[in-house]
């Protein structure tokens, strides 16, 4: 690959004139200009980011950390990005934190190292303090995605208001005991109990929580529940794959969706629709989130001072087939 020194030894002019003219210097006279970029174009120069980054004229890299980049929400969230990302100029250098507090750190340290000019990340609490301070050491620009964190730039879903979506759409499919599984802090089971309990004061005494992701012991807890509750039990889980692997052990304890466990996840995953039956899912503005948060980070790249933070909420909406309602034509048979 060659190198500004070689340009400049090419062109006959010197060092110093090729850096003015490749970092986009006008001062520079036409004629020299044309010369220096012609022969940079004709031996494919490469300019080095990290150099770039170096001399504070900025690598033009963001940093993205995911919770879990194996998951197909967070896989297309990253996709959108680098769409919007790179419509302005920018790449994109992408971290999985795999929701542990310690492996988030070792990323934004890493970042700190490649000099990014600013990152979205998914934060794995994004209301603690220490996580705070290791954004605020980092001082670049940086916005949360997904979820509304506590002193920073945000965008994100409605959680709570999506939670009550699915309470809502169970009660009104006649369920008359519930599962979420997941835990009690996250918001959208916060906001599928308060929806519960406005109409139920007995909701908690009919609900069963599932916390743990090992399948035998889901199966175990499923197997318990439906021995116990012959009627319509409805079933929330926090997101799509665990909801998938639900509604696999379902099937193979013979539980009939959506006549007796009416099953509905999160994100709307592509998977949801190949199932059989096909998944009810929540589906969020993953195109629309993206780009967002990356207009967002950029124009805070461009303008790091005398701004108001911004808070962006975004609304889900639930689709509804047939692991959570009977069809139409299946009802018409």
């Amino acid at each position: 690959m060659i190198t500004m020194t070689e340009i400049a030894r090419l062109t006959g002019v010197s060092q110093p004139t090729v850096s003015r003219v490749l970092n986009g210097n006008t001062s520079v006279k036409p004629e020299v200009r044309e010369k220096v970029l012609a022969c940079a174009r004709e031996h494919n120069f490469q300019p080095n980011a990290m150099a770039r980054g170096l001399v504070g004229s900025g690598t033009k890299l963001i940093g993205v950390v995911l919770t879990d980049i194996s998951n197909s929400f967070f896989a297309d969230l990253e996709k959108y990005m680098e769409q919007a990302a790179r419509k302005k100029g920018y790449s994109l250098i992408l971290f999985n934190s795999d929701y542990d507090r310690e492996k988030e750190k070792h990323c934004l340290d890493v970042m700190r190292r490649y000099r990014v000019d600013g990152l979205v990340i998914v934060p794995v609490a994004e209301h603690d303090a220490a996580f705070r301070e290791d954004i605020k050491a980092l001082d670049i620009p940086a916005v949360a995605i997904t979820r509304e964190t506590d002193q920073m730039d945000c965008v994100y879903i409605e959680h709570a208001e999506a939670g009550a979506q699915v309470a809502e759409h169970l009660k009104s499919v006649g369920c008359e005991h519930y599962i979420f599984v997941g835990t009690t802090e996250d918001k959208k089971y916060l906001g599928f109990a308060e929806k519960m309990k406005e109409t139920d004061l007995h909701f908690e005494q009919k609900l069963t929580l599932i916390e743990t992701k090992n399948s035998r012991e889901i199966q175990g807890i499923l197997k318990a529940h439906f021995d116990t509750h012959p009627g319509k039990t409805g079933i929330f889980a926090y997101n799509d794959r665990r909801a998938v692997q639900v509604h696999g052990i379902l099937q193979k304890l013979g539980i009939s969706m959506p006549e007796r466990a009416a099953l509905v996840g999160f994100d709307n995953t592509y998977t949801c629709e190949y199932l059989y039956p096909a998944l009810s899912s929540v589906s969020q503005p993953n195109r629309e989130m993206a780009e967002e948060a990356v207009n967002i980070l950029i124009k805070n790249i461009g303008q790091p001072e005398g701004r108001e933070l911004v808070a962006h909420p975004m609304g889900a909406r639930l689709i509804v087939r047939e692991s959570s309602e009977i069809s139409e034509k299946e009802r018409t048979k």
